[in-house]
């Protein structure tokens, strides 16, 4: 099956999962995860409408954006941002989701300000702790709210969770549902909804139970581009 298909495939798949919810299909947007494979294979996806593509080593995202500066992408960071990388993506992402301590958005956001660009955040929230995730504590969000109302460049619009691992896309579902929760537990709280617009979650394997909990942003990599392990 053609890239083209698949993204056809996974498109219905949400607009089904939205509608099943009650949601507007049109309040989810596709991220196509492009990390490890190819230019042609993001030339491909692009030309059958794809807008937004996601990338986790700045690195290799680097070299991907550097050649692809005649598509009008837009590029997402969903991996790890190590501080000594900050300079470097602030100006290459349009939003950059592994948003993970205080001083990480510190960071990014003078970095913003010295060279004119200023991606949007979404704050990664460590739901189940495990220890080879990145993310923050619950308890530590509401204080990386305070930090991103005082930045002078970036913006805070959300959230995103990596749940544990699952055999089945329903044994998701819980962690999709307690970011919702939580989402809604700050904006009660008074956390401006401007920060809380957003919600990243789901992935090849269970995103249209996500779109039923809420997500605003799926990330789709192996169900539009196949497997990861096969030579291209």
């Amino acid at each position: 099956m053609s890239i083209s298909s698949r993204l056809a495939e996974v498109r219905a798949r949400i607009d089904a999962a939205a509608r099943s919810a009650g949601r507007d299909p049109s309040s989810v947007r596709l991220v196509a995860v492009s990390k490890t494979f190819p230019l042609d294979a993001i030339r491909e996806a692009h030309a059958a409408g794809q807008l937004d593509f996601g990338e986790n080593r700045v690195q290799e995202a680097l070299q991907k954006i550097n050649a692809a500066t005649d598509l009008p992408i837009r590029w997402h960071l969903l991996g790890h941002l190590q501080t000594n990388k900050v300079r470097k993506a602030a100006p290459a992402f349009a939003l950059i989701q592994s948003m993970d301590s205080v001083e990480l958005i510190g960071r990014i956001d003078r970095a913003a300000e010295e060279t004119g660009h200023a991606p949007e955040l979404l704050i990664q929230v460590d739901l189940a702790r495990e220890p080879t995730k990145f993310g923050a504590p619950v308890g530590e969000v509401p204080g990386m709210f305070e930090a991103a109302a005082a930045c002078r460049a970036v913006r805070v619009v959300g959230l995103m969770t990596l749940p544990p691992f699952a055999d089945t896309p329903e044994e998701s579902r819980a962690w999709f549902r307690q970011l919702r929760d939580l989402r809604d537990q700050w904006l009660a709280a008074g956390v401006p909804a401007s920060m809380l617009r957003e919600l990243s979650m789901g992935m090849s394997g269970d995103f249209e139970v996500a779109v039923q909990e809420g997500a605003t942003l799926v990330r789709v990599g192996t169900a539009i581009f196949g497997s990861r392990n096969v030579q291209r």
